[in-house]
This record gives structure tokens, sequence and C-alpha cells, in this order.
């Protein structure tokens, strides 16, 4: 029997000590690590690593013959790139993708800047061209360091064969603890050819990374904080929970749904928030923000207390900083990251440590010291602010408003569906008229508003929830920027069903360019309007691809496309000047709120001047 004074030896990796070269290091550490699929395009720097590949898959496969490890091949890096985040941000676990030197890691910078915006878990491998040759301008070598190092979390060069296989295994750990994010593993050619002893163990020394980690996961939230929070919040008459993504990314949905519910506090969230709670739960305000309900963005107006929880007070939130919750007498902040604590608003009380334990710190206290509050006439205000100033549009134009369309995919999902979207107004759209049950189910490009990520997300979310129902909600403009993936699809056949809201240009520009530049179509007076869509999905193998522009065959086209049991793409072509609403323009108060023709406003003040070009997009 051990002892708790006996020291525990591990047991030895079953390799251990086997020859391998740097390639069969690298799959076995990912073997190792959980990896269930593999995104990426090949080329010659990299092809080592994908020949181990193919060689572990084929000594493991599953009781189907299917292997262990299967290598997901897109149209290009970009969509793998998307993959692996659509995957990672559909399961919680690090996602992969691998890419070849040159133009195949640099292909990779945009969802590697995506991820870290959003702080998504992923690793991307890069074939190198050999050391020796490093710096020559030798065929497909980029500089993956320096281009990669301003946009990952962090990025490893392998010059040491011998730290190859602690490299892996330190990216990964880096990639998933404190606040996730990308980081990139560059492997020259001849590091994979390299043959050596495997220890199966081991990690770098990165000790003050570690102790930066070490510094958050140790600050447990004492008695005397959480009494502090509590005489704010029993000082308050409104409190108001603000619900960023960073409540989903650490886990802690389930801590905050219950911490709500307890103290029945609402909750209203960021776009990348949306399914931390339930949206239809009686709490749930939904998003807030510059396209976020009206009713949320009064709330904020109106509350006397806010907690941020795993929220960053950003430009499309806090669109003027100095007027966001103006009537909060005090404001809370818990997160992850120190840095993100004060840099745009002031908070009276804060804690950096784990989200989920330190919400349910606080719901402990509560109810161990008997804290009660009664919110009901602040919720019953709420109530009736949703009923006001709930979204609405023209509903008897004998255009196809998108509006309608989402409506009716969310009658039939109950919210229960996996959703991806590419960046626009079909994005706005979405968020506003789907709900969300659970938390990993909306998939959207939050920070960097990346166009196309809609599509190859949705292939990643399919490959980690293959029994899920997947959607990707997209427009016309973001179909376009990533359209090869669709035949990634079909090849591996994915039960994807794809959405084009088709408007016939970049519809989110226009708008802007309606309001805020009266009316000049720069860049979009020309938008591209050739493609057929339906003939394109057809060439890469849909069976269901049909174009919907009849207004009353919405809810049968709509049910049918959902219920088709393979790949689907359904195209609708809408209202071109249908517009998001509700909309809070760049640098003005949620006072000045856009309502639109068909949600009332409570304030009559109406922006005094059209931003200028410089406002943030």
């Amino acid at each position: 029997m051990t002892t708790a004074t006996q020291a525990v030896t591990p047991t030895p990796h079953p390799l251990t000590g086997k020859r391998m070269t740097g390639a069969e290091m690298v799959v076995q550490v990912l073997a190792d690590e959980g990896v269930e699929v593999i995104f990426g395009y090949s080329g010659g720097a990299i092809l080592p690593t994908y020949d181990a590949v193919f060689r572990y898959n084929k000594d493991h496969t599953d009781d189907d013959g299917k292997p262990e490890m299967p290598l997901v091949v897109p149209a290009n890096e970009q969509g793998a790139g998307f993959m692996a985040a659509g995957y990672a941000r559909a399961t919680g676990r690090v996602g992969v993708a691998m890419v070849t030197s040159g133009p195949g890691a640099t292909n990779t910078v945009t969802p590697i800047r995506d991820c870290m915006a959003d702080s998504v878990p992923i690793v991307v491998i890069c074939g190198q061209v050999p050391r020796h040759v490093i710096g020559t301008d030798a065929f497909q070598e980029a500089p993956v360091s320096a281009i990669m190092g301003s946009v990952a979390k962090h990025v490893f060069l392998v010059t040491d064969s011998t730290k190859l296989e602690d490299t892996v295994r330190t990216a990964f750990e880096i990639a998933r603890t404190g606040r996730p994010g990308p980081v990139v593993i560059d492997i020259p050619k001849d590091v994979q050819n390299w043959l050596g002893e495997f220890h199966g163990a081991g990690l770098l020394p990165v000790k003050s990374y570690r102790a930066r980690v070490h510094a958050v996961t140790s600050n447990e939230l004492e008695d005397h904080e959480a009494a502090e929070f509590f005489k704010l919040l029993g000082e308050a008459k409104r409190p108001l929970l603000y619900v960023g993504g960073g409540a989903i990314n650490g886990n802690a949905s389930e801590a905050l749904r219950a911490f709500a519910e307890r103290f029945r506090i609402p909750v209203a969230t960021t776009l990348m928030g949306i399914g931390a709670v339930d949206t239809k739960d009686s709490l749930s305000l939904q998003m807030l923000g510059m396209h976020g309900m009206a009713y949320a963005n009064y709330a904020v107006e109106d509350c006397d207390f806010l907690i941020a929880v795993g929220a960053r007070f950003d430009d499309r939130v806090a669109t003027d900083p100095e007027s966001f919750a103006p009537n909060a007498r005090k404001v809370a902040h818990l997160d992850v990251d120190a840095s993100e604590v004060g840099k745009v608003r002031q908070a009276d009380w804060q804690h950096i440590g784990l989200l989920r334990r330190d919400l349910e710190a606080l719901t402990a206290w509560g109810e161990k010291h008997g804290f009660k509050a009664d919110y009901s006439e602040w919720q019953q205000s709420l109530d009736e602010m949703k009923v006001t100033y709930a979204l609405n549009y023209d509903r008897d134009s004998a255009l196809i408003q998108p509006n309608y369309v989402l409506e009716e995919i969310n009658r039939n999902c109950d919210g229960r569906a996996i959703i991806a979207t590419g960046v626009g107004q079909h994005q706005m759209w979405a968020a506003q008229y789907l709900d969300f049950r659970e938390p990993r189910l909306w998939l959207t490009s939050g920070s960097m508003g990346t166009m196309g990520f809609g599509l190859p997300a949705a292939i990643g979310a399919q490959f980690a929830r293959p029994d899920a129902l997947v959607i990707d909600v997209d427009g016309d403009g973001s179909m376009r920027m990533n359209l090869g993936e669709l035949e990634t699809v079909t090849t591996y056949g994915l039960p994807v069903k794809v959405l084009v809201l088709n408007n016939y240009g970049d519809g989110m520009v226009r708008q802007w360019q309606k309001l805020f530049y009266k009316g000049r179509m720069s860049g979009t007076d020309k938008s591209l309007f050739r493609k057929d869509f339906i003939k394109g999905a057809q060439a890469d193998g849909f069976e269901y691809a049909v174009r919907l522009e009849n207004k009353a065959d919405v809810p049968k086209v709509v049910k049918e496309w959902l219920e088709f049991p393979g790949p689907a793409f359904l195209e609708v072509i809408i209202d071109r000047d249908a517009g998001v609403y509700p909309m809070v323009g760049p640098g003005l108060p949620y006072s000045q709120m856009i309502t639109g023709d068909w949600i009332p406003s409570r304030d009559a003040d109406t922006p005094e001047e059209s931003p200028d070009g410089s406002s943030m997009f």
C-alpha cells in the first residue's frame, strides 16, 4: 500500500528507449496527447511527418478499420487552420493543423491570428527547410518565427533535434493552459529525418510561463474577497452579469448558470459568450453590444452593478467606454488574464483566477452566509423591455427576409445545433435570431472578423462531433473566401448543412456606406454576383443543392434541407436592402442606438454626426 510520504514512480511509456525518426516522435506525441484528427495540406518540407502519420494510422485502427488519427486534407492551408479552430471551439480540446513550409505556413497566418484573438487552443506544425539552408532564401522558405511571433501565443523553431519530443508536448501545454491560444512549431526537414531515442516524457523548462500560469491557478478566491463582492451585490438594486467568451473557454458555463440562478441575476453576453447561458432562460438577455438586443443594451444603461465575467470591454461592446454602463455605481471583474482587468474600464472589485472555480466559490460563500436579495422588480422591468423592444423586421415584405429564414431554422433546431458562421450581416442575424442551449454550439470569428471562417470551422466541428447537426450560416461574400472547402465536405461525406444568404454583395459594408458614407458604394457598386452557387455545389458533389427564391416555400425547403441525410447546400436569395438592427454606431453611446424601422426606441437622441472614416468598422 502506498503511503502519502512514498514517491509514486510513474509508469514508463511503453515505447521508451525505442529508436525513432523525429517525424515518428512528433506523431507519437500527438497520439499521446489524444489528438483525434489532423487537418493539413502536404508539401516537400513536411513529407517525413506526413509519411509517419500514414504509417502510424496503418498500424492503429479501430474495430471498423478506421484510422486512429485521420489526416483531413482541405482545399488550402487556411482551411486547415480554421478546421482545427472549429474542432477546438466545439470541444475545448486542442485542434491540430499540419502544413508545409513557405506558402503552406504563411497561409495559416490568418487562422492563427484568429485563434489568438478569440483565445482558441490550436497547435500548428509547419515543415521548414533543412537547418543548414535556413536564411538563404531556399525553395519554399519563410521566416515563420518572425512572421508568427506577433500573432501566435508562442512559436518554436526546433534547431536541437534532441528537444523535439519535449517541444511538441510543451506546445500542447501552452496552447491549452492559462488563456488558451495558438502555438506554432516550425520543424526543419532534417530534424524530422533525424534518428534518436524516444523518451516518452519530458517538457521544456519554460519557467516564467509556468510561473504565470501557477499564479493564476493558485489564486483562489478568499473569504474576505467574497464578502466584499457580496457587500457590493447587497447594495445593488439592478445587478447585471456581462459575460464574454472567457466563460466558455474556461469551461465555466455550468458554474455561471448556477451562480446566476441562485442569486437571480440577469445575464447579457458578448458575441463570443453566446451559449454560456441558455438563451431561452428567463434570466438571459442574449447578446449586448453593437448589434446586440435593444433590451440588453438598455439593461446595461440601467444597471447599477456590472459584473464582468471573462469579458474585456472591447470596442464592439463598450463602443464608447466613458458612457458604457453609465449608471453602474460599481463594477466587478473576474478574468483569467490580468492584462484585461482595468484595460478599458476600472473595476471596483476584481479577481484573477480560474472562472469556474471562482464562480463556484462565490456561490458557495453566498449560500453559506445566507445571502438574500430581491431583484424581482428589476427582473420584471427587463421582462417588459424584452417584449417592448423585441427583435423585429418587415414581416409583410414580398422579398425573403433573412430574419425569417433564421427563425425557421431555429424553430426546427431548438437551439441544439452547432452553428458556424462567416462574417458580416448573416453572422449578426444568426447571433440575434438563433438560440443556443449549451456552450460550444456557436462558432464564429469574433475579434478578427474573418470572412471565410464558417465553412471550414463547420467541417472541423463535424469531425469533432460526428453525431451533431452542424450548420454553416454564410453570406455570398464569405462563402467565396473558402469556396474550395465545399469539396472537402463531400469528399469526407460530412452531413454539414451549408446556408448561403445571398444579397449579391457585401451587405454589412453596404449598410455602413448607406448610414455613414452618404450612400457612396465604393468597392461595392460592382460586387461579384455572377457566381452560380448551385452549380458550384453540384460540381463539388452536393446531391442536395437548392436555390430558394419564393417566400412561401421557406418553411418547407428549410425543413427539407435540414433533414437531408448527407451534405446539403441551400442558397436563399434575400432582400438586398435588409439591414442588421439594432446597431450602435462606432464611438457612440447606447443611448444613440439605431433600432431601424421595426424595433421601437426609448431614446429620442440620434447621432449628431456620422462617424468619420477613422472609426472602427
